[in-house]
């Protein structure tokens, strides 16, 4: 019997040990893949540490090179920018009103390189008269009003000098709220002049409304941005983020801080390319004074129509009075291309030549007809 007990107790021994042995490796096994793990989960973490410092870099290093390029790009616009006075010594005092007054200090834009500027009718004056336009090396020479539209606030003016930096044009019909804009111009006086304001495009299709010498004027078709724009910025250029020239800052609302307008370059792409081509503009007028749908709430808040322009004046002896059109006649199209907004129809006029003839789609009363007119040369 002790030899049964002791053979017993030997094998239960040994099965004892194998059990702990079991365990023992069991948990070696667990604790390895616990530090198997936590390794891999250090790895990962490195790896994904360093892909996060690497699109760190990366924003870091495109957000230096967008405002390198955006630098640049305003640098080299700068020298197409141009100082305008109506006399020769504009003064240097930047504290006295009349030098933006009075004297008509503003800016524009080199849009050729043999010497043609826009700008503001209301900096250079009107048609023939003179003004003196200072470049970027600092030499004034005098320019000749070569072509101004005070309805629309622009004119071109003429410098003898060839060579110069030209401002590409954009297409101001492309453009979307809340783009960015930059600004250039002289805000108050030469002491800071090419200063470089930015902002977004605030809006499209503005409608402002001032009166001037006893007279209710409006200004149809503006960009409203609130890039800073003051007195001396006008006629200087509004520019997209692709270097362009969309608009030309001309009107602040000066009760109000951040909301100023531009004129869309659009509406006078086809000067500009005449002066280009041709060296002269020769205007055609249709004679008309014409509001879009948006500006109707202004004059007769029980006007009602959908589409075309209201006619509110035909002028005297002009191209309109000739073919028998009317105040109250909605003007649907010009040549078969359809009208919104006086913009539509002033553009496309402004691709004709006097003697040119057109045919308009006319409402009256309700009933459409067309009729044919022969554009006269503006006066």
């Amino acid at each position: 019997m002790d030899y049964i007990d002791r053979d017993k107790k030997k094998k239960l021994k040994e099965n004892l040990i194998k059990l702990l042995i079991t365990l023992l490796v069991f948990l070696i096994l667990i604790l390895s893949y616990i530090v198997y793990e936590s390794v891999q989960i250090s790895e990962e973490n490195l790896a994904e540490s360093n892909v996060t410092i690497e699109r760190t870099s990366q924003t870091v290093e495109q957000v230096q090179e967008k405002n390198k390029t955006v630098t640049e790009m305003l640098s080299k616009l700068s020298d197409s920018v141009v100082g305008i006075s109506k006399i020769e010594n504009s003064g240097s005092s930047i504290f006295s009103d009349e030098n933006i007054t009075n004297l008509g200090l503003g800016t524009g834009v080199i849009v050729t390189e043999n010497g043609y500027i826009l700008t503001n009718a209301h900096v250079s004056g009107e048609k023939y008269s003179k003004c003196y336009v200072t470049l970027v090396d600092g030499k004034t020479y005098t320019g000749q009003v070569v072509w101004s539209n005070t309805d629309i606030d622009m004119s071109v003016v003429k410098i003898s000098q060839t060579g110069l930096t030209v401002a590409p044009l954009g297409d101001s019909d492309q453009i979307q709220v809340g783009e960015t804009v930059y600004a250039i111009g002289n805000p108050i006086g030469y002491e800071f002049q090419r200063t470089v304001t930015s902002g977004i495009i605030s809006a499209l299709n503005r409608t402002i409304k001032f009166e001037e010498d006893e007279q209710e004027t409006y200004m149809e078709d503006l960009i409203q941005t609130d890039a800073t724009i003051n007195p001396g910025n006008s006629g200087g250029p509004l520019i997209n983020i692709d270097g362009e020239v969309i608009g030309i800052n001309g009107v602040k609302i000066t009760s109000a801080e951040g909301i100023s307008f531009a004129i869309p370059i659009n509406s006078v792409k086809a000067v500009i390319n005449s002066f280009k081509t041709n060296g002269r503009f020769d205007e055609a007028s249709l004679g008309v004074f014409a509001f879009d749908k948006n500006v109707l709430g202004y004059i007769d808040e029980n006007l009602r129509f959908n589409e075309g322009i209201y006619i509110e004046r035909v002028n005297k002896n002009s191209a309109a009075e000739e073919a028998n059109l009317k105040k109250g006649d909605i003007i649907l199209t010009i040549d078969g291309k359809k009208l919104e907004r006086m913009c539509d129809l002033r553009c496309y006029i402004y691709t004709k030549a006097p003697g040119d003839m057109v045919t308009l789609k006319v409402q009256r009363n309700y009933r459409e007809f067309e009729v044919e007119v022969t554009l006269k040369r503006k006066s």
